[in-house]
């Protein structure tokens, strides 16, 4: 897709394409014979057997009432059309305790990467604890203890988080290039992770619950699909589904001749500077976003037709940005991100992360022309979590696993195949998914600040839907903060309420 993946990848890096070999005498390509292709490899001898299904009892409190449920943790096979398990997928389910209640919901989450656990959305956001991550001043170092999360859902539903093969605990039992095949494109990965909801709806008698689907970044991508796929191939239908900070389409991101990746981000930029001076509101965002729909999308198609075009960008982008005017003039008044992150902050010598523009660290190579060193967010927030999950599933739940935990896979990340043989959106099936189900809800949340999954795409393409629709039914709402708003505790509690009225709650 062009590059497009890199605004959701979470800074997994690719692999290095490999460099010819030269004979030594004249500087050309020597003529190698091919090596032989190693043997596939069944990896599955190699590794011991998961753990059977373990539980554990807990309360929690929130809305001034006291919650008793169950922690579970297991894993599903994934099988392929010879009834062969070639993967185990490993969930986290929170059911609250008591008589069944058949209209009690049960939802399922996705993170995103793809690559990365469900980690973030269970201890961040909507499951029972949670752990301080994605501020300003957080270290790797920091204490991995959790709380009880006062934003936490599951007084109104049951809440499943699913770990994709190759993170958490989730594996592949065939070889790599298996793996590849049957995991690590978009289409295969829509079609396990689907079945693996019907599996642990099966598995624990729940096919007449409500159901939901939520998802955040590529999660927010596989949500629409997964709910497209579970109505017309599984059989399952779908009551709501929730996008947090999602990836919706490629095309998006791209767009360097009309501009189209620039009036996407604009606005974030604009919202980190109005935060940095404590004018963050509804109504300045706003007047942003006509600006940058109107305007300056303009301004842009107009390019040398209209001289005086560049003048009023520069000008204007200046204003709203706070950035120097010589940068922008030189940019073109065309903001690139990572180019804004690093001017932002350059001459405090530090860097500004993607993921939420306002968190900085210190820069270690700030003479360097371009940056040295990954995202300020995800350096800090990866050993917490880590740390803090294993614990909870390894000692807490008693689930004894072995092997490395991951809460965000390089591996996943460069086995990837980015979906160049199709298209890379998830618009399609979210307009499916809704028409087939005109009782259906879609709430898409994302942080104002959040510059690698901004949130006037989901904006403008929200806006694009068929005039039919009922505008309540699919909503876009955002918040302070960046792509993990829900870091922040306000915004985790608007969120919540934003989500009850998705689920019919009051």
């Amino acid at each position: 897709m062009r590059g497009a993946l890199s605004a959701f990848l979470f800074s997994i890096t690719m692999l290095a394409v490999a460099q010819p070999v030269f004979a030594a005498d004249d500087q050309k390509p020597a003529p190698v014979a091919p090596a032989p292709a190693p043997a596939a490899k069944d990896t599955s001898a190699d590794l011991p057997p998961l753990p059977s299904e373990s539980s554990v009892k807990q309360t929690t409190h929130v809305a001034g009432k006291t919650l008793a449920y169950t922690a579970t943790v297991g894993a599903l096979p994934v099988r392929d059309d010879k009834g062969k398990a070639i993967a185990e997928v490993v969930y986290t389910a929170y059911t609250l305790d008591g008589p069944r209640d058949p209209d009690r919901p049960v939802t399922f989450a996705f993170n995103g990467g793809p690559g990365a656990a469900s980690v973030f959305l269970n201890l961040g956001a909507i499951g029972p604890r949670r752990i301080e991550f994605g501020a300003a001043g957080d270290a790797p170092s920091d204490a991995a203890r959790t709380v009880e999360n006062d934003g936490t859902w599951l007084d109104f539903t049951d809440l499943v988080f699913i770990d994709p093969v190759g993170t958490g605990f989730s594996r592949s039992l065939v070889s790599q290039d298996e793996a590849k095949k049957a995991f690590f494109a978009t289409k295969p990965d829509i079609e396990y992770l689907s079945r693996i909801v019907y599996d642990w709806l099966l598995k624990n008698g729940r096919m007449a619950s409500p159901k939901y689907v939520v998802g955040e970044s590529y999660g927010g991508f596989r949500g629409p699909r997964v709910t497209h796929y579970l109505q017309t191939v599984l059989g399952v239908g779908v009551n709501g589904v929730v996008l947090v900070s999602p990836f919706l389409d490629s095309q998006a991101f791209e767009g360097d001749l009309s501009g189209t990746n620039f009036v996407v981000t604009l606005p974030s930029m604009v919202a980190a500077n109005l935060e940095r001076h404590n004018q963050l509101t509804p109504r300045a965002m706003a007047a942003a976003e006509d600006y940058s729909r109107g305007q300056y999308a303009g301004d842009l198609l107009k390019g040398r037709s209209d001289p005086a075009a560049i003048d009023r960008m520069v000008a204007k982008v200046t204003e709203l940005t706070g950035l120097d005017p010589t940068f922008v003039k030189r940019s073109g008044a065309r903001i690139e991100t990572q180019a804004f992150l690093r001017e932002v902050f350059r001459e405090q010598s530090k860097l500004g992360s993607r993921y939420d523009s306002n968190v900085t660290e210190d820069d270690p190579f700030p003479f360097s022309p371009e940056q040295r060193t990954g995202d300020p967010i995800l350096g800090s927030i990866i050993a917490p979590t880590t740390s803090a999950m294993v614990d909870f599933v390894t000692r807490t739940v008693g689930w004894k696993a072995e092997g490395r935990y991951n809460a965000l896979s390089e591996e996943v990340g460069r086995a990837w195949n980015d979906g160049r043989d199709e298209d890379v959106e998830s618009v399609t099936d979210l307009r499916q998914a809704v028409a087939l189900d005109p009782k259906m809800k879609v709430l898409i949340a994302h942080g104002w600040d959040d510059l690698s999954c901004p949130f006037f795409a989901s904006v403008l393409i929200v806006d694009q839907m068929p005039v039919a629709y009922d505008p309540s039914r699919i909503r876009v709402t955002e918040y302070p903060g960046g792509h993990m708003f829900y870091s922040r505790q306000d915004s985790r509690l608007a969120l919540r309420r934003d989500v009850m009225n998705v689920y019919g709650v009051k």
